[in-house]
């Protein structure tokens, strides 16, 4: 299931790609690049480099870019937990265990 979700976010990656070639053929920064930044700037109270990171791609793709990145830590913390992704989530969320 979740390589049937792989590779679907990745035709829509490829289709969100909106940052045009930077001059000098620079390879422009893609959406999941973007994610990670932003999350990572987000998580160290970096709001600077989060803001740069949004403005690499639209609104929309980073947006699907962070899902994909929640979406991929949670099963990765999962696998390695033993756990479920649902409870590692609302463990994360500091929710109750359902």
């Amino acid at each position: 299931m979740w390589d049937r979700i792989r590779k679907a976010g990745g035709k829509v990656a490829h289709t969100l790609r909106t940052e045009p070639r930077a001059e000098g053929g620079a390879r422009p920064h893609n959406l999941f690049e973007a994610a990670a930044v932003y999350v990572t700037a987000s998580a160290q109270d970096d709001q600077e480099r989060a803001d740069e990171a949004a403005g690499w791609v639209s609104p929309e793709a980073l947006s699907f870019g962070v899902n994909e990145l929640a979406c991929r830590a949670v099963v990765a913390l999962a696998r390695e937990r033993g756990q479920s992704p649902g409870t590692v989530a609302r463990e994360l969320l500091g929710l109750p265990a359902a």
